[in-house]
């Protein structure tokens, strides 16, 4: 039996590269995606054989996963739920499938990740993998009772590593999960699981690593131009820059100003609420800049039509649907509507907030002979609207006529 494990290095992964070598008396392949992790990649090799693991294999993503994933996601102007920019869940099938081009190449016959049988994470990736090679055994450790019954809690996980000298950045005194990666960084689990806790509080404010509190940033707003092809963003004040160069330049810019914490309790595709805590600087400021340029360039209808999917695209990426056809789907949809979002925004960044200060583009629907109020002559009559507004009427005259109208 050979194994590919899905490894950050992380409590989990750690003890897991040891279990599933003892339990299965296999030989465990490890694997890690650079998705913009930064400082956490770092003595993973090292880390990974020495706990079990016969090779590992660490692959730079980072642009893949800003120009296939993320730059999709963000033309959707896909949010969870109103407040969640889906920085965990759009990672997923990309681990997942370069895991599964690991396998290939290795000759495996298992993939194995340490996701929980709780969370969504576990959905995302073995709905890739069984979408990209349905051929592959999987192994999920959390969904096994007896890695269970051995580890009920993070501080069993803890004390194992201790014991057998695997160095983890989790302790005791900071018992939460955190996730990196190029858009955002989660934290979850432990002292987190109250709803009421404030992780924001001086004593507790250490936890953040990408952005500094509001009541922390500078006191002078900070403009920034955002310059968009096709619904991409191709520069930042004038400054060509590739996908993954943009989103580093924005996390640096947000982070600087406070902007992008969010602490929200979600609904799991599994079922249950969860509360999570969010930094995601580039991203916020990107998506605002993007649905800016949109106002100005995209036909209403058009944007009505790609709004009313916006939950049902955000839905597929946060349940682990990515590789689905409907997704695909939509995506063409949504692609064809980005075709003239091209242009230029200007932002104000302030103390947590994202304030448009401008917007242009050469394909602007925006008319300003229509739209003045200054009586500028234009080919708008405004006497045409007479009689628009008497046929969408009509339907509400009859009503009344015929039932006596809405009981006010």
């Amino acid at each position: 039996m050979k194994i590919v494990l899905a490894y950050s290095g992380g409590l989990d992964t750690s003890v897991i590269v040891k279990w599933l070598r003892e339990t299965y008396d296999a030989e465990i392949v490890t694997f890690a995606a650079d998705i913009g992790q930064e400082e956490e990649l770092k003595g993973l090799p090292q880390k990974a054989r020495k706990t079990g693991a016969s090779k590992h294999y660490t692959l730079d993503l980072v642009e893949e996963f800003a120009r296939d994933f993320i730059y999709p996601m963000i033309r959707a102007n896909a949010i969870y739920e109103g407040q969640y920019y889906l920085g965990t869940s759009i990672a997923r099938p990309l681990i997942a499938k370069a895991q599964v081009e690991i396998a290939k190449r290795e000759k495996a016959d298992t993939v194995a990740h340490g996701a929980t049988g709780k969370g969504n994470d576990q959905c995302r990736f073995e709905l890739t993998y069984m979408a990209l090679d349905p051929k592959l055994q999987i192994v999920a450790p959390w969904k096994i009772e007896k890695f269970r019954e051995q580890f009920p809690g993070r501080a069993e996980m803890i004390a194992y590593c201790q014991e057998h000298k695997i160095p983890v950045e989790a302790s005791l005194k900071k018992p939460y999960s955190m996730d990196r990666n190029l858009l955002h960084i989660s934290y979850e689990a432990g002292i987190l699981e109250d709803p009421w806790f404030d992780p924001t509080t001086p004593e507790n404010k250490g936890m953040f690593k990408l952005s500094v509190s509001p009541e922390d940033a500078p006191n002078k707003a900070e403009y920034v131009e955002l310059e968009f092809v096709k619904g991409n963003c191709v520069a930042v004040n004038g400054k060509k820059l590739s996908p993954a160069g943009v989103l580093k330049a924005l996390n640096k810019l947000g982070g600087k100003h406070g902007i992008g914490r969010v602490d929200l309790v979600e609904n799991r595709f599994v079922g249950m609420k969860s509360r999570g805590v969010y930094e995601t600087p580039g991203g916020t400021i990107l998506m605002q800049g993007h649905r800016q340029i949109e106002s100005l360039t995209m036909d209403r209808e058009v944007m009505h039509l790609r709004d009313s999917l916006i939950p049902k695209y955000a839905e597929l990426v946060y349940y682990g649907f990515w590789f689905a056809p409907e997704r695909e789907a939509l995506q063409a949809l949504v692609d064809k509507s980005q075709e003239n979002v091209t242009g230029t925004v200007r932002l104000k960044l302030y103390k947590g907030n994202i304030i448009t200060c401008g917007r242009k583009s050469k394909y602007s629907l925006y008319d300003m002979k229509v739209a003045s109020m200054e009586g500028v002559r234009s080919w708008y009559n405004q006497s045409d609207a007479t009689g628009f507004i008497r046929l969408n009427g009509l339907r509400l005259r009859a009503r009344y006529y015929a039932q006596g109208g809405p009981k006010v």
